[in-house]
């Protein structure tokens, strides 16, 4: 679950000054003079990666204040090509804006290149990578993804859940047709009613049942189903990105930072506090007879050899993964209809032509291009993980015909791949049409937003029944439309690319 699950981008850098202490510096300095680089010479006199200029000791850091470092890679692409070198502090990273060169690292170069690199907050919030997501490429990966492709995110197992989905359609379904009755004047805030409807799906997937509350013995306090999903969802989410300034300078990390480890640790006590009592819930039912057939049966099953903290982790991963990415992907699917009312017509056309007075499927799908085309087109424009999680270059290799030496860190950014000019026409436009050309296959390579090669998220074929059905229900039973263009100053903020301010449309029942 490298994507949309997959949880990092390049750490906010905002408090960098504030962090380095003069001591700090002058200790940075001294290791920068005493330890020079131990970088190999390039192989058959290969070129070294472009560099992007930067100042001694931060290197490119304080180039990196925003809070969407993708978009500044991207620019630095235009200048720099799409593969160059930065510095963070003590560490030199290269930054891939190519799909051919990402392909290139993804599939010929993954042994040189399989390693995850963490920052402090989520070597924490995943328990020093114990999740899939976010380990390494080893037997315990192999093993806890064989188990989630088994039981959750295979196609054998997306059959299993369809009734859940099935639910999930129908519930989110219920609550627009309610509002629309009880402010038909009002604006649908889409992504409380689909947020939570993700949440509720994740739940009975994962533990058999959707949860209202949970005592949750060792915090000695009854959380209801908000707080629970800001303990298991948002807080990890958010802090995810948190800065650590010692990231950038592992030589200093003896150097304390309270107010974030404690920030961080409480993160950590609260959602584990919330999953053993989820387990323990669970327990109960088991002992009471009662059989869910969900994920936490089949691992207290079938993979016994997990330990406690394996297990609530195995089980923690899809609830998160589940709840944000498709959430991310169909409120911008819906954003684009909503502003867009001619492709918002011809896909109500193409599912009254396909589906009738029916309520869409899944096994409407694959008669309707279009829905599928809006969907990557989404995953495109609008990629919900921009940066690949960074990986770390465990032996000299090369990409795009240069020489990327061991020790580095790679960061592709999958926003600039799909900002591509020479491989998308008019890249910054929103246009589905690029996806319907004759005789051209579409998956999930062209815009990798779920990753690629051995490391590709396990959740890509839920991602795109959710999303495509949920986009196919919502056009096919109202009219989206914003109110006096009232989006167009859209920005995103966290982890993934979630709007920073929820989609807000006024929507009208279609006739029967």
């Amino acid at each position: 679950m490298d994507t949309v699950t997959d949880m990092l981008t390049i750490p906010s850098v905002t408090g960098i000054a504030v962090g380095c202490t003069a001591v700090a510096i002058v200790v940075a300095l001294w290791y920068l003079i005493t330890h020079p680089s131990n970088h190999s010479d390039q192989p058959n006199h290969l070129p070294t990666v472009p560099v992007v200029p930067g100042v001694p000791l931060l290197g490119n850091l304080l180039q990196l204040k925003e809070k969407k470092p993708y978009k500044t890679f991207t620019r630095w692409a235009d200048t720099y090509g799409p593969i160059y070198s930065i510095r963070t502090g003590a560490t030199s990273m290269v930054v891939v804006s190519s799909n051919e060169i990402a392909k290139e690292a993804f599939v010929t170069r993954f042994q040189s290149i399989s390693t995850r690199v963490l920052s402090k907050a989520l070597k924490v919030l995943t328990a020093d990578k114990t999740m899939v997501a976010m380990s390494d490429y080893d037997d315990y990966h192999k093993t806890i993804k064989r188990h989630i492709l088994t039981s959750f995110l295979g196609p054998n197992a997306q059959k299993k859940h369809r009734v859940h989905r099935d639910i999930m359609m129908e519930n989110m379904s219920y609550q627009l047709h309610a509002f629309v009755q009880n402010s038909p004047e009002e604006e649908v805030d889409l992504r409380k009613i689909f947020q939570s409807e993700l949440f509720g799906l994740a739940m009975r997937q994962t533990m058999g049942k959707d949860v209202e509350s949970l005592y949750v013995e060792d915090l000695k306090i009854t959380m209801n189903r908000d707080e629970i999903f800001q303990v298991l969802v948002v807080d990890p989410m958010m802090g995810a990105i948190d800065v650590d300034w010692r990231d950038f300078f592992p030589y200093l990390k003896w150097v304390p930072n309270k107010k974030f480890e404690n920030t961080i640790q409480n993160m950590y006590i609260r959602r584990e506090a919330v999953m053993k009592a989820l387990i323990k819930e669970h327990e109960k039912r088991i002992a009471s007879g009662e059989k869910l057939n969900s994920y936490i049966d089949y691992l207290l099953s079938e993979a016994q050899t997990l330990t406690d903290l394996q297990l609530l982790m195995s089980l923690w991963e899809p609830i998160i993964e589940s709840s944000d990415t498709t959430m991310v992907s169909t409120e911008w699917a819906m954003y684009e209809l909503a502003k867009n009312p001619k492709i918002q017509d011809r896909l109500y056309r193409d599912i009254q032509s396909v589906c009738g007075t029916d309520k869409v499927t899944e096994e409407h799908i694959s008669q309707l291009p279009y829905i599928t085309a809006i969907f990557h087109e989404t995953l495109r424009r609008h990629s919900p993980v921009p940066i690949i999680p960074l990986r770390h270059v465990r032996e000299d290799t090369i990409l795009g015909g240069y020489h990327v030496p061991a020790g580095t860190e790679l960061a592709v950014n999958i926003y600039g791949c799909n900002m591509e000019k020479t491989v998308w026409e008019n890249p910054e436009e929103w246009n589905p049409e690029r996806f319907m050309k004759e005789n051209e296959t579409i998956d999930f390579q062209r815009t990798m937003a779920f990753g690629g090669g051995k490391r590709m998220c396990a959740g890509s074929l839920q991602a795109m029944l959710i999303s495509c059905i949920g986009i196919g229900r919502m056009v096919q039973e109202f009219e989206w439309k914003l109110k006096d263009n009232a989006q167009e100053d859209v920005n995103t903020i966290g982890l993934t690319t979630q709007m920073l301010r929820p989609l807000r449309a006024l929507i009208k029942p279609r006739k029967s």
